[in-house]
């Protein structure tokens, strides 16, 4: 055992050796520095894929090219949410039921049964329907159009669907069109897609 003076020495002992020092990493930069604020948007804008972009018409003479140049330039956009959760323009069912009912009164005026035609005239008839309910202008809605034709033999039919949607902005409408050999029956479904 060493005795220990005022003077001594104190023994030394074996330091632990210290990692090698890494150089710090760059501090992020706080969004509250004008500086930094622009390129923490552009950061995330970056790592994010919806980038918005604006198209601009074009307006020249050749009208034959004009939806080739838009339907390419249509296809490049990528637009960002806008965390909308209703819709600008809710669904109208009595306007888009008179629209429906006027179609159908027109295309089967004169029409007799016939399965043949009516697999044919089914599915322009939700054409037309759907193109027509578009024209209304009700944006993020989904449409889904059922065209049904019934023979009339003195049979009774049930028809039921079943839906899981939001109450306040999802809707449907049915119209019918009744003549002495068939009836025809047209059902809309409009869901809103947030």
């Amino acid at each position: 055992m060493e005795k220990r003076g005022r003077g001594a020495k104190a023994p030394s002992m074996p330091t632990p050796q210290q990692p090698p020092v890494t150089p710090r990493k760059e501090r992020r930069p706080s969004m509250f520095e004008k500086e930094a604020y622009a390129q923490i948007l552009r950061e995330r804008l970056r790592e994010s894929i919806h980038d918005v972009q604006y198209v601009e018409p074009p307006f020249d003479d050749s009208i034959a090219d004009l939806g080739k140049e838009w339907k390419s330039a249509l296809a490049k956009l990528k637009f960002a949410n806008s965390y909308r959760m209703e819709p600008l323009k809710k669904f109208q069912a009595h306007s888009v039921e008179t629209k429906v009912q006027q179609i159908l009164k027109e295309s089967l005026q004169d029409v007799k049964y016939d399965d043949k035609v009516f697999s044919h005239l089914s599915l322009e008839l939700a054409d037309r329907i759907l193109s027509s309910v578009k024209e209304f202008g009700y944006h993020r809605y989904k449409f889904i159009i059922k065209v049904l034709f019934i023979q009339k033999t003195g049979q009774a039919i049930n028809i039921a669907s079943r839906w899981i949607w939001d109450v306040a902005w999802d809707s449907w409408v049915s119209a019918k069109h009744e003549t002495e050999t068939y009836v025809a029956l047209v059902l809309v479904f409009a869901l809103y897609c947030e």
